[in-house]
């Protein structure tokens, strides 16, 4: 692409905050060699035709356009690439026949962004570095020109052409500054700040290229510059460096003589800021009002703080950043951007994967404030972040995925893979390695993914500078976004996207101006293009061969589209006349256009056709039995677009009868002839008393729903009739239906044949149509003659008429009743026949409709209507015929409220409804006090039919209006009631509610229970938590109930008098045994047995919780009356020793054959108790001698030997302390010292081999006691043992297991001064052990055989 192509150099900011192109207008200039230092070659070229010089040989870095097929309008130096959002998937295709509709809220975003390469820069950057060894790109700015930042120092600045203008710097400065890390230019694109490695910075006149100021004092030398940037004022610029600080340049010129003043912002101390930037307004906005204050957001590894330069330093807010990984790297971009009518600048800020906005602004008052915005949630870690217009972010995250966001949705439109950019990253110059890396760990880690001087952003545009070139990204207009996916044959999606700009709702929008009518104007013609290309793209892509469903599936991916689109548009013209035309070459894709219309037809999406259409309609539908789908269409379209004559026709033939009452009621505005058609239709049949086909019910329903709708105003099917047309139709159906005979008169034809045939068909519809009606009928002197005359009709016609059951008579005399009980009624009705209504409906022999037959006869006793009727026989009818609330209407007008309790008990369907009737009459004031007594009296007498009924409300009942009663006069009764009270009780518990009186309610019921119900005593017991346990004991006491005392007892925790309970409640049980007969006998056992199993329970509920002797007590209580199932579940809670001695101590056993084992067995016992705790002695007394004995062993081998004196006690000389001295000594645990040579001279000891060493005594000690020492067989406790003696000793213990039979070990503890009685003391002990083993085996083995014999 050629840049003075680009569109201009000025800002331009409409309404939408669209994209402000750039026009670069500078002309390139000659440049002197002699300005650089060129390395001498042989043939020295010019610098200039070095940088744009590209080799036959290499191919430029080139990215290709994979949306663009065609490269036909491709510029020379510029190439695109496409959205990896926009790529297509290729969707299989589905041979299922179905009929799509577009989905209007899916969302197609397309191309936004246009990826460029920059291709003369790139070209130019690589040959720099090749030919010139200008190093290696590492920074990049952007204004009106481009400054590229090389590694060798030096700055490459290109002009609107991709031309190189200047080459600021030299190689020489280079290698003393090092790389260049920071870039800047001023708004007037007049000068260039450099920032390098080694931490100078550099200012030059992008006019001529003169260097104007050389900085190296303005920061802390050793550190490298990480940012500098120019603000608004031109004479005032900000740097960061690698230690974390914040400077401020500013810049003076005084006589002449350029200078630069320090002061710093920040320290790094306080912590490290890694990225800054100034808020600096376009153009467009150099006058507003926070401009004047010089803000400058800088960005630390913890914190984000925005401070003010003017008119004085101030800081102005400070935000922390969430919890985030150290690693993620802080972005900051400012941007002005319109909030509620005002733009107001919004500093985007982020560390990690949430994006925050801060919106500032400058009251009246002068002060600033600064306002949270919402956040923006991403699943990514970001390393750059950059507006590119008031409602667009483009971020790059860790993996190099460029993500184009709408900051107002949220919504990531585009998503752009950026690893072929190969980014330049700035983690050198953040970890300082040219000044010896003294950075901190953290600015270190942060470093690894800085990418700062990699991206910069003016104007809508965006340059990222790779390691080989230089990359620019805009966003497309929207005739690109739109083409780029018809060149990928994307036609749904092209018309989504445009349908998103005709409607306002497309993100990121670039190019559309003017009021909204022009707008959707230009984006409806470019719709229209796309329709008829993508008409044409499916008539070429159809399959010419295959099965006709392939073709179908093809056409209906198409044609719903095509027809969506245009009724959008209200292009009904173009979908009929130019599109249809086209589609009409392909008889499938007709077919399907036409099956397609039917969707849009019945939603009233489309209301007209036009002639061929509709006639191409009606064959093909006809054509191919679709006649349903043809029915639908013709009662939604509009009757002027019809041949009425065809349609007509063609509804009668296939008896489309919804569609030719349609065509008559709308085109004709005949409402009568519809009518008469289908009573012809069904009349016939039901006169001849013939049984209706399934077509003929449906049109006998189809005939109701039409009369319905015709005598309420509404059209059939669908719609309203004419507000003036509503009266007329009305009256012409009442003439119609009360006609005496039909147009088609024959001699067997009854008087009224309409009404008749209705009557027959479906009497209960035909009166409930007729009573809907006349619910309008108010004021309408007209109607309600009509009204009149109807019934006079019915009556005549059906009562005492054979040809009508008495189930359809009954369904006249329920909708008569019903019209005589409105209030308004106006209906006359003779007494006889308003008699044999009453009649009929209190019949008590027929059952059908009973509730609705109750129903009206309370409306007509409600309005008043049955004044007259003898009361007393009417409620002797209501009685018989159960209906209960025509009996409650009449008792309760008679104040006899006790019986209406008796209607609401035999009433099924409202039992329930008791409660509230006894409780609002009991708690509403207006009724006698004798008449709620005999209330109360009725309830007390059907006060267990009620808690039967449910409990927890006839509870309520009696606690809030009968507690005396049931106090003083209901005892017996109050159990029943009682126990089901404990249910409600629980529901309060859990509702947390609490009752009066409940502790003493549950008292009574629980002497209730003792008295009357003991057999529910024991699971009340368990189930209830509020009763007072010595009051309960004393009342299950007091009534004898043993089992439920023992099991209060056993909760109150007294076990011994719960056992002995039980136990006297068995003794008992047995006494009754004796005196009692054969007959009862088995009966008795019984109760034995579970007062037995009573008493076993409660020992193995209790055995956790007494000790050994209270368990004894307890079980040898009760051995002399178990079985063996007592003594087998007496085995698992105490030892089986226990139980056989006490059974054999038993004077029982003292006699007959058991006395002669009754000695041997307990002397066994005996013995065996004596062996047991002889065995258990034993183990103690020799487990700890063992240990003694093994601990004084280990603490006698491992003790240190300490010379008395550092020379031999024979010779008097000193032994040699060096490591590599070859003489050998001996150490005696005397504490003597000797070499080994002088020992054998003197020939002082005797050695004995062991183990391939000799055995050595003390020359010394052994002289003291009288000579010569000599081989020593018994243990001396004097003899010492030499230090090699010792570690031999130590060797060997280690590694042995076994103490016996060794006389190694012997030697060892001879040699350790330790006697042999240990020794054998300890093979004692084993032997001894041994023994005891045995003797338990024994043992054991007898006491198998005495319990085997027991048992």
């Amino acid at each position: 692409m050629d840049w003075a192509a680009v569109p201009g150099r000025s800002f331009r900011c409409d309404t939408e905050n669209t994209l402000c192109s750039l026009i670069f207008c500078f002309h390139s200039s000659q440049i002197d060699d002699k300005e650089f230092d060129i390395p001498q070659v042989d043939t020295p070229p010019t610098l200039e035709s070095i940088l744009n010089e590209l080799e036959d040989e290499e191919e430029p870095f080139v990215l290709e356009d994979t949306c663009v097929l065609s490269t036909d309008n491709m510029d020379a130096h510029s190439c695109e690439t496409s959205s990896l959002a926009s790529s297509d998937s290729g969707d299989p295709a589905h041979l299922k026949r179905k009929r799509k509709t577009v989905d209007l809220n899916t969302t197609v975003h397309g191309s936004v962004l246009r990826h460029n390469l920059l291709k003369g820069i790139s070209a130019q950057i690589v040959s720099a570095a090749d030919k010139v060894d200008a190093g290696l790109p590492t920074a990049i700015t952007v204004s009106s020109v481009i400054a590229v930042g090389t590694s060798h120092g030096l700055a490459l600045v290109f002009d609107t052409n991709q031309a190189l203008r200047l080459c600021l710097g030299t190689k020489t400065t280079g290698a003393e500054f090092g790389a260049v890390s920071a870039l800047s230019i001023n708004h007037d694109c007049s000068r260039l700040l450099c920032g390098f490695a080694n931490g100078q910075i550099t200012m030059w006149d992008l006019a001529n290229g003169k260097l104007l100021r050389t900085i190296t004092d303005a920061h802390p030398p050793g550190t490298a510059i990480l940012h500098v940037k120019f603000t608004d004022d031109p004479t005032l610029a900000v740097c960061n460096d690698s230690g974390g600080s914040v400077f401020e340049l500013a810049f003076r010129r005084m006589m002449g003589m350029r200078s630069c003043d320090s002061r710093c912002l920040f320290s790094g101390s306080k912590g490290e800021v890694c990225c800054i930037e100034p808020l600096r307004a376009p153009p467009d906005f150099r006058d507003h009002p926070i401009t004047h204050h010089s803000l400058l957001a800088m960005a630390s590894l913890t914190k984000i703080l925005v401070i003010g330069l003017k008119p004085s330093l101030k800081v102005w807010m400070t935000f922390p950043y969430n919890k985030s990984d150290p690693s993620s790297v802080p972005q900051l971009a400012w941007h002005f951007v319109p909030v509620q009518k005002t733009v107001n600048p919004v500093l985007a800020f982020c560390k990690g994967d949430i994006v925050h906005f801060l919106l500032v602004k400058k009251e009246e008052s002068g002060a600033i404030h600064v306002i949270k915005q919402r956040q923006l949630h991403l699943s990514c870690d970001i390393i750059s972040l950059s507006w590119i217009n008031s409602s667009t972010l483009v971020l790059v995250d860790s993996r190099e995925k460029l993500l184009v966001v709408d900051r107002p949705s949220q919504e990531v439109l585009e998503t752009l893979d950026l690893e072929q950019v190969q980014l330049v990253y700035n983690s050198r110059h953040f970890k300082s390695l040219a000044t010896g890396g003294n950075v901190s760990q953290a600015l270190a880690l942060v470093g690894e993914k800085a990418c700062y001087q990699s991206v910069s952003s003016y104007a809508g545009q965006i340059v990222y500078l790779g390691t080989k070139s230089a990359h620019i990204m805009t966003l497309r207009n929207w005739r690109e976004r739109i083409d780029c996916l018809l060149k990928q044959d994307h036609f749904v999606e092209a018309l989504s996207l445009s349908w998103s700009f005709h409607e306002g709702t497309a993100k990121a929008v670039v190019g559309l101006f003017g009021d909204t009518v022009k707008r959707k104007g230009v984006i409806s013609d470019k719709m229209v293009e796309i329709l008829c290309k993508f008409a044409e793209y499916a008539l070429k892509k159809c399959p010419e061969q295959g099965k006709i469903q392939v073709m179908e599936q093809h056409f209906q991916d198409v044609v719903p589209v095509l027809v969506d689109y245009c009724l959008l548009l209200q292009r009904a013209d173009l979908l009929f006349n130019q599109l249809y035309d086209r589609l009409v070459e392909n008889m499938v894709a007709k077919g399907v256009f036409l099956e397609a219309l039917e969707s849009y037809i019945v939603v009233d999406r489309l209301g007209h056709l036009t002639t061929p259409i509709m006639r191409d309609l009606l064959a093909h539908y006809h054509d191919n039995g679709m006649m349903d789908s043809l029915e639908r269409c013709i009662v939604h379209l509009d009757v002027t677009s019809l041949d009425i004559q065809q349609v007509v026709q063609v509804c009668w033939e296939n008896q489309l009868y919804d569609a030719m009452i349609y065509i008559f009621n709308s085109g004709i505005n005949d409402y009568l002839t519809p009518m008469e058609k289908l009573f012809a239709v069904i009349g016939p049949p039901l006169r001849e008393g013939r049984s209706l086909t399934d077509e003929e019910v449906v049109i006998g329903n189809k005939l109701l729903v039409y009369i319905s709708c015709c005598l309420a105003g509404r059209a059939y099917p669908l719609g309203d009739i004419p507000e003036d047309l509503v009266v007329q139709v009305k009256n012409q159906v009442f003439e119609f239906l009360i006609r005496l005979h039909s147009a088609d008169l024959s001699e067997e034809e009854e008087v009224f044949p309409f009404i008749r045939t209705l009557l027959h068909f479906d009497t209960r519809e035909f009166l409930n149509v007729l009573a809907m009606t006349f619910e309008d009928f108010k004021n309408d002197k007209q109607a309600l003659e009509y009204q009149q005359r109807i019934v006079d009709i019915l009556l005549q016609v059906m009562v005492d008429n054979p040809d009508f059951i008495p189930s359809q008579v009954g369904g006249l005399f329920t909708f008569l009743a019903r019209q005589l009980a409105k209030p308004d009624n106006t209906l006359f009705v003779n007494r006889n026949l308003f008699d044999q209504v009453l009649e009929f409906l209190c019949c008590p022999d027929d059952d059908s409709r009973h509730t609705e037959r109750q129903q009206v006869l309370l409306e007509l006793l409600q309005v008043g209507t049955v004044v007259q009727f003898n009361e007393g026989r009417l409620l002797a009818l209501a009685e018989k015929a159960k209906f209960y609330q025509i009996c409650e209407f009449l008792y309760e007008k008679q104040h006899l409220y006790d019986r209406i309790i008796d209607c609401y008990l035999r009433d099924p369907l409202r039992k329930v409804e008791i409660f509230s009737f006894i409780h609002n009459l009991l708690s509403m004031p207006g009724y006698s006090p004798e008449e709620k007594q005999t209330v109360k009296d009725k309830v007390l007498q059907h006060i267990q039919e009620l808690v039967t009924l449910d409990p927890c409300k006839s509870a309520d009942i009696v606690l809030l209006h009968f507690t005396q009663e049931v106090f003083m006069n209901l005892a017996p009764l109050l159990l029943v009631f009682l126990t089901t009270l404990s249910l409600y009780l629980r529901e309060c518990h859990q509702l947390r509610t609490f009752l009066p009186l409940e502790r003493d309610l549950h008292e009574l019921l629980l002497d209730l229970l003792c008295r009357y119900a003991p057999q529910q005593l024991l699971s009340f017991l368990q189930a209830s938590q509020h009763y007072r346990l010595e009051e309960a004991i004393q009342t299950t006491e007091k009534y004898h109930h043993s089992e439920a005392t023992a099991y209060l007892l056993e909760k109150k925790g007294d076990i011994d008098g719960a056992f002995s309970v039980l136990l006297e409640s068995k003794a008992e049980v047995a006494g009754e045994k004796q005196d009692e007969g054969k007959i009862q006998r088995d009966s008795t056992l019984t109760k034995v047995k579970d007062s037995l199993s009573d008493i076993i329970n409660l020992c193995n509920r209790s055995s956790h919780n007494l000790f050994q002797q209270q368990r004894e007590v307890h079980v040898f209580e009760l051995l002399k009356e178990l079985t063996m199932k007592v003594l087998n579940c007496m085995s698992s809670f105490i030892s089986l020793p226990a139980i056989i001695q006490r059974i054999l101590q038993d004077p029982v056993y003292g006699t007959g054959k058991l006395a002669e084992l009754q000695g041997l067995i307990l002397g066994m016992m005996d013995s065996f108790n004596y062996e047991q705790i002889l065995l258990e002695t034993t183990t103690n007394l020799l487990n700890h001698d063992l240990h003694w004995s093994l601990a004084h062993l280990r603490a006698a081998v491992t003790r240190g030997l300490h010379p008395r004196q550092d020379y031999c006690n024979i010779c008097l000389q000193q032994y040699k302390r060096r490591q590599d001295s070859v003489e050998e000594i001996i150490v005696f645990i005397c504490g003597h010292l000797y070499h080994v040579q002088c020992l054998q001279q003197k020939d002082s000891g005797c050695g004995i081999s062991l183990a391939a060493h000799q055995q050595w005594n003390c020359f010394k000690c052994s002289s003291s006691h009288g000579g010569r020492g000599g081989p020593s067989i018994e243990p001396n406790r004097e003899c010492s043992t030499s230090l090699a003696q010792v570690s031999i000793f130590v060797y060997d213990l280690t590694q042995t297991t076994s103490l016996a039979n060794s006389s190694i070990k012997e030697e060892i503890f001879r040699g350790s001064s330790i006697t042999l009685v240990h020794t054998e003391a300890i093979r004692f002990e084993y032997n001894i052990l041994n023994l005891l083993i045995n003797i338990g085996l024994d043992l054991s083995r007898h006491l198998s055989t005495a319990q085997l014999w027991l048992c």
